[in-house]
């Protein structure tokens, strides 16, 4: 099937044009792509010159001369006759500098498998700002609200209390935690060697003989990479790439987990993710108010575990030294799996900075649901009193769930009071009441393991205030 190239007829990437950032795409980019080969071509023309063979200074310049010149349909309209891709971009750089002198000792892989690991490795480094720059905005909402008492919830039920500082601080741990892979993974990224057909160097060993290996060294330098694969087939492992989207799936899970929350909170009328003037939330419902940008972060992150079982599918499913039914998955998977976390990020970002608090709807929830949220606590007084943990559970979840059912029906209860009346419960009334009303009293170590997540992303490297860019 013939590509086609006029401008009224591409398909659009849906999650390129309305998600991604523009950094992001521009890696991804078919003229990026080419720009890259070519370049990798001269730093291996460079190399291959300086053991050995016949490449001047100034033939190298003329190929760098037309390193921008990026006509992808004159590379469309060879490939329909060639029927293969990178042989149609060898004869176009060959024509626009009139020689031909590129990928001498070489085979396709050697030139797109290298290219695709240095997009995966600047894709990760956007990945990593962005991933900081999440943590930064963050902070200030934690430390913000640090020590603005909320409902926690477990089962989505009210349990004890907590700190919207605290819930915040829980979702960047998991994003610390995801960061910490990511940066151990670009860290041992591998370039995967200029190996040929088989992986054995044969051709190049041919060209230039024991340079071989100091012409792989030093593109693996040019390309500011730190090590390259020590032995491989003609295609570099997919396993790699799994452990890529794999990375890019555990960094997902803190923002998620963030848009889930703010759809909870958001829902019980707690808060909102914001809402400008002349947005509608239902074309339908005029009063609707919308966690929209939340929903679209879970939406993305179901999209890119998606992305991850097609690298599942690839990863241990190679036959020898390598075959190319994984070259349109990977064609797929790789580029847009990077759009979906670049969307994710920034729109994460966006729903911190513009979150609106409600706090007196938050107040008025912890004062409904104050005595339920300190049975624990009247429960370890209890047993510090001398009364058996079970015994002291079984009465105060008898006069708890008494006092809920009459909640229910719209009925004042009296749990303090009902409680302290019990003749078998060591602490009265005014005793059970006083514990419970003081609730800032009721926060546990929240304070410090806030500290503690604060003093790690205030070690984390600055990033530029405009890494995220609007939505487009």
């Amino acid at each position: 099937m013939e590509r086609m190239t006029r401008d009224e007829d591409m398909i659009p990437n849906v999650l390129a044009e309305r998600y991604a950032s523009s950094a992001m795409c521009r890696i991804w980019s078919r003229e990026e792509k080419v720009r890259r080969e070519r370049l990798l071509w001269i730093e291996v023309m460079k190399a291959q010159s300086r053991h050995g063979v016949d490449i001047s200074r100034d033939q190298i310049g003329r190929y760098e001369q037309q390193v921008e010149k990026v006509d992808l349909q004159a590379i469309d309209e060879r490939e329909r006759t060639l029927k293969h891709d990178v042989k149609a971009r060898i004869e176009e750089f060959n024509h626009l500098a009139g020689l031909e002198l590129v990928h001498l000792g070489l085979t396709s892989r050697d030139i797109t498998e290298n290219v695709e690991l240095v997009q995966i490795r600047d894709a990760l480094k956007v990945v990593q700002s962005q991933a900081i720059g999440v943590l930064k905005t963050l902070a200030k909402k934690i430390d913000l609200y640090r020590n603005l008492v909320v409902v926690g919830r477990s089962h989505n039920v009210p349990a004890q209390l907590t700190t919207l500082g605290k819930r915040f601080a829980s979702i960047a741990d998991e994003l610390l935690f995801a960061l910490e892979r990511l940066d151990s993974l670009i860290e041992r990224l591998p370039l995967r060697g200029l190996r040929g057909p088989v992986g054995t160097t044969q051709d190049l060993h041919d060209l230039v003989g024991e340079g071989a290996v100091k012409v792989e060294s030093e593109i693996a330098e040019s390309l500011d990479f730190k090590r390259f694969l020590d032995s491989t087939g003609q295609i570099y492992p997919r396993s790699i790439d799994f452990e890529v989207l794999s990375t890019l799936v555990q960094l997902s899970a803190a923002p998620a987990n963030l848009a889930i929350l703010v759809r909870l909170m958001s829902g019980a009328g707690l808060l909102s993710e914001g809402f400008k003037v002349g947005q509608v939330g239902s074309s339908a419902m005029p009063h609707k108010v919308n966690a929209r940008s939340s929903e679209r972060i879970n939406g993305l992150a179901v999209v890119l575990k998606g992305y991850l079982s097609m690298a599942t599918e690839m990863s241990g499913d190679q036959w020898n030294e390598g075959d190319v039914s994984c070259s349109v998955v990977r064609r797929v998977a790789l580029p847009d799996a990077f759009f979906a976390i670049d969307g994710i990020l920034q729109t994460a970002s966006t729903v911190i900075s513009e979150i609106e608090i409600f706090h007196e709807t938050i107040v008025r929830e912890v004062e409904e649901q104050l005595p339920f949220t300190s049975t624990t606590r009247l429960l370890m007084e209890a047993v510090k009193r001398g009364m058996g943990r079970e015994n002291a559970h079984r009465l105060i979840q008898k006069h708890s769930l008494s006092a809920l059912e009459r909640t229910r029906r719209g009925e004042r209860h009296s749990f303090f009071a009902d409680l302290g009346a019990d003749s078998d419960f060591p602490l009265s009334a005014d005793e059970s009441f006083s514990m419970a009303i003081d609730y800032r009293d009721l926060l546990g170590d929240s304070a410090n393991q806030i500290d503690r997540v604060l003093l790690r992303i205030e070690g984390l490297p600055k990033v530029s205030p405009t890494i995220f860019e609007e939505i487009r």
